[in-house]
């Protein structure tokens, strides 16, 4: 989790245009809500963002709903749409997020400005490629070609990696007196980052100060990072003390997260504590940064500071979001106390407005981790039993805890299950392990049409690899079936034989 927060602190560094239009601010689909359901619809009567919030699944469109705003005569206000485009992009539902973009800049309705069409180059990259976000800067006439825009496919480029590419464009803002500005190189170190080449990012910051662009806080961050990152621990205090020492830079707790991670991950307890205390005296009402201490306190095995935090975060925040209790219920999971766990997930169970899933999972991974996969089970049978419909990734976990202990008829109950209820949820992908070690025990228990039928049923959701194929051919053999159709098919998958292949099909010889 700790981790997880440090490195969405990093990607923030390389959120392009204004902090008008980019700055994250987190909503849920699944929060806490303790209005109730008449009063929710009567303001969504009134306000757009509630009534595209809800639409959570990434393959719903919400054009409809823009469209039937207009047609009740109500008004489109630019900033209530950007806000919208914000919300949706900081929860990365970025298609969702290009839609209301698109739907801004081609009904007409209201002001597309700059910044608005450098969002919308990004969520194109983020959505449908590179090569869709170059070909949407190429069509730009050279008058709207801004730094804006610019600085939109550099940050297109950096998150995809493409080292040659960044530096050449970095090349042409800097010809044309676009690196002006922090963010720029903010980019280039976020590169640096990503590509694994960390040790260069120090040499920006400097760069960065000789052009006479000041540092902001992000850049701070990345080379903070940096240093931690190479476990050069005293760089990377050094770094810190002098962005402390510039006046218009605001410490916020997440750089003090960063560095006190960085102390636990060395071992140096007590200094993480000093920054630890920093951090918290800078949250405020910032529940992200309450989730963030509470995973370090986890870290450190210790579980009253875990509970003081999550006192204050719920004294101090208006409310509890999804987020929050995945983040307690895995601290609380991570040092074992699963008693105190269940507790948990029945407070949510009695407050929460949307049911996810995500929450309930993270107790039964730690069931499933600490070998109690019975009573993981019988937390889910419990929740079905309420009326609730699990995710594939529910069953999924129960499946591979019975892997684990060796009960493969439970696992094979369990991810048929999983398989029942994937059409509802098409983006989840098992582990191939877990198939993997079902296929196998189907092959050795089962016969030839059970193994054929099981993997039948995965063929639209994951692949067919060497392995699988194998076992398939074994299965084949076993049963006296030719095995000539099962080789082509590797063969249409590219898949080619091998040494293994070789030794599995020689057993057809010495059955004969």
């Amino acid at each position: 989790m700790a981790s997880r927060i440090i490195f969405t602190i990093l990607k923030r560094s390389r959120d392009l245009t204004t902090n008008a239009i980019l700055t994250v601010r987190s909503y849920s689909t699944g929060s806490h809500a303790t209005s109730s359901s008449s009063s929710s619809s009567s303001s969504s009567s009134r306000n757009l963002f509630l009534r595209i919030s809800p639409l959570g699944d990434p393959s719903l469109s919400v054009v409809p709903v823009l469209d039937q705003w207009v047609l009740e005569g109500k008004k489109v206000k630019t900033l209530e749409l950007q806000r919208i485009v914000r919300d949706l992009r900081a929860r990365r539902r970025y298609r969702q997020a290009l839609e209301v973009s698109e739907w801004m800049s081609c009904k007409g309705l209201c002001s597309f400005s700059p910044g608005d069409c450098a969002v919308q180059l990004d969520l194109i990259g983020r959505v449908h490629g590179l090569d869709s976000a170059e070909s949407y800067f190429n069509n730009l006439s050279d008058q709207d070609k801004i730094d804006k825009i610019y600085g939109a496919l550099l940050n297109c480029y950096v998150r995809e990696g493409h080292v040659d590419k960044s530096l050449s464009h970095v090349q042409k803002m800097k010809d044309m007196g676009f690196a002006f500005n922090p963010l720029f190189y903010n980019d280039i170190m976020c590169l640096y980052t990503n590509t694994g080449q960390i040790e260069k990012v120090p040499d920006v910051l400097s760069e960065m100060k000789e052009n006479g662009v000041s540092p902001d806080q992000f850049s701070y961050r990345i080379c903070i990072n940096s240093y931690g990152a190479r476990s050069d621990l005293k760089s990377m205090e050094k770094v810190l003390e002098e962005m402390e020492s510039i006046p218009n830079i605001s410490m916020g707790w997440a750089t003090y997260a960063m560095v006190a991670n960085y102390y636990i991950k060395a071992s140096m307890h007590e200094k993480a504590l000093v920054y630890l205390k920093k951090c918290e005296e800078k949250v405020n009402k910032d529940a992200l940064g309450y989730n963030n201490l509470i995973s370090f306190y986890a870290s450190l095995g210790n579980k009253d500071e875990m509970m003081r935090l999550w006192g204050l975060e719920k004294s101090k925040c208006k409310r509890q979001i999804n987020r929050d209790y995945i983040t307690m219920l895995g601290s609380l999971v991570k040092l074992g106390d699963l008693e105190e766990s269940e507790k948990l997930l029945e407070e949510w169970e009695s407050s929460c407005y949307c049911y996810d899933f995500r929450v309930p999972n993270t107790l039964l991974i730690g069931y499933s981790q600490k070998g109690l996969i019975e009573k993981a089970e019988a937390i889910l049978r419990g929740i079905v039993n309420k009326g609730k419909t699990p995710t594939p990734n529910s069953w999924a976990i129960l499946a591979a805890g019975y892997v684990d202990k060796q009960d493969m008829e439970k696992a094979f109950e369990c991810m048929k299950e999983a398989l029942a209820v994937w059409a509802e949820n098409k983006g989840w992908r098992p582990k191939a392990k877990v198939i993997l070690s079902i296929l196998n025990w189907l092959s050795d228990n089962g016969d030839v049409e059970e193994v054929e039928a099981f993997l039948s049923s995965f063929k639209t959701i994951v692949p067919l690899d060497r392995e699988m194929y194998h076992v398939l051919i074994k299965a084949y053999i076993k049963g006296g079936k030719e095995v000539d159709g099962l080789l082509e098919s590797m063969k249409a998958d590219k898949i080619d034989e091998n040494e293994e292949t070789k030794t599995i099909l020689s057993s057809r010889q010495e059955k004969s």
